[in-house]
């Protein structure tokens, strides 16, 4: 599988767009876009073997919120060192402060992102479980560090084809001091809408990891069946779609969310009558494996203190071929909340990009 090529687009410009990444990297090619900004393909012209990179041009900072998104990716990035996760090669180097209004990332070159991927062919079992593995391998370092990822999705998990997996994009990643108390903190804008938990929507501001293990529940039920799990058109559909999913709720499920109006509405969903579990789910993937199917009934739980923690699984019977304690490292020094950018004010947030930026970039 090839990254995308445009050949109408030569030199640094992309389709429109100034790509202004210096005389080292050449032979640039439009991959995508997105909300972000762009990302192409370059040739890195000082690495012995001219190595295909990826770089992100991040569109122009004029709002805090992008400072923000910014700064919390440039943070984690720079920390993170994991097989799993998008690795941060380089940055441009800018001339002063004021050259900041675009960022430009040198990560790793992947071949195409799992959205793609699932558009044009179904995988293999083989290929679901190792790719769900290599998942739940990343997000034990990610959540070992105390970040949440919040923006789970097929289309932040890169792969290439000799199926390694990487997760991207850390924009709306937070931070998770166990020695905080984030009720009432935590923003609800987390996650494309079709791998949102249900208790951001219910009880927004009061999330834990859980929202991620969600968001991998998700994902692997795409797998199984190339098609998004729940596809709501807003979040009140979203939210009956998960229910009809979901056995009859529990006094203990309707206590997990912490808001009364949202306990009061869930009790008047539809739900699916009687027991959930794997031959539930059978129905709806006729041919996928046992395991899969038991693996998904435990991720996809509607109370988040109920569902499997990364650590257990990873250890599951349907990651058991390629589980290894030994080669699933964690990071030793995890993130305190003094970390978190949240409260910093959008001139120390660009002071704080600009020194990182000028000691990261290579000469």
């Amino acid at each position: 599988m090839a990254a995308p090529v445009d050949a109408a687009d030569s030199g640094n410009t992309i389709r429109g767009t100034n790509f202004d990444v210096g005389t080292r990297y050449t032979d640039l090619k439009w991959i995508g876009e997105g909300a972000y900004g762009m990302v192409c393909s370059a040739t890195d012209t000082q690495t012995p073997n001219q190595e295909r990179c990826a770089i992100k041009r991040i569109k122009t900072l004029s709002h805090p919120l992008s400072w923000q998104r910014t700064l919390r990716e440039l943070m984690i990035l720079q920390r993170f060192n994991h097989e799993n996760i998008i690795g941060l090669r380089d940055m441009i180097k800018p001339g002063n402060a004021a050259d900041l209004e675009n960022l430009y990332l040198v990560q790793d070159l992947m071949d195409i992102d799992l959205y793609q991927l699932l558009r044009h062919r179904q995988l293999s079992d083989e290929i679901a479980c190792y790719f769900c593995y290599q998942l739940l391998r990343g997000m034990k370092y990610i959540h070992s560090a105390n970040v949440i990822h919040r923006d789970l999705k097929t289309s932040n998990i890169l792969v290439n084809d000799q199926c390694d997996l990487m997760i991207c994009d850390f924009g709306l990643a937070r931070v998770v001091d166990a020695d905080y108390d984030y009720n009432g903190v935590l923003t609800e804008y987390v996650s494309t809408r079709h791998y949102r938990a249900p208790e951001v929507m219910l009880s927004p501001r009061a999330y834990t990891k859980a929202i991620d293990i969600w968001s991998i529940g998700c994902i692997l039920g795409e797998m199984l069946g190339n098609k998004v799990m729940f596809p709501g058109r807003d979040y009140v559909k979203q939210i009956e779609l998960i229910m009809v999913q979901m056995p009859t709720p529990t006094e203990e499920d309707i206590e997990s969310f912490q808001c009364e109006r949202a306990r009061s509405y869930i009790t008047k969903l539809p739900t699916l009558q009687g027991g959930r579990g794997p031959a539930h789910w059978k129905r709806q993937f006729p041919t996928a494996n046992p395991n899969a199917l038991d693996l998904l009934d435990k991720l996809l739980v509607l109370n988040p203190n109920q569902r499997l923690t990364v650590d257990q699984a990873i250890v599951h019977p349907y990651c058991n071929v390629y589980h290894d304690a030994e080669d699933e490292p964690t990071l030793s020094e995890p993130f305190r909340f003094e970390h978190d950018v949240e409260a910093l004010p959008i001139e120390k947030m660009k002071e704080i990009v600009f020194n990182f930026v000028m000691q990261y970039a290579q000469a």
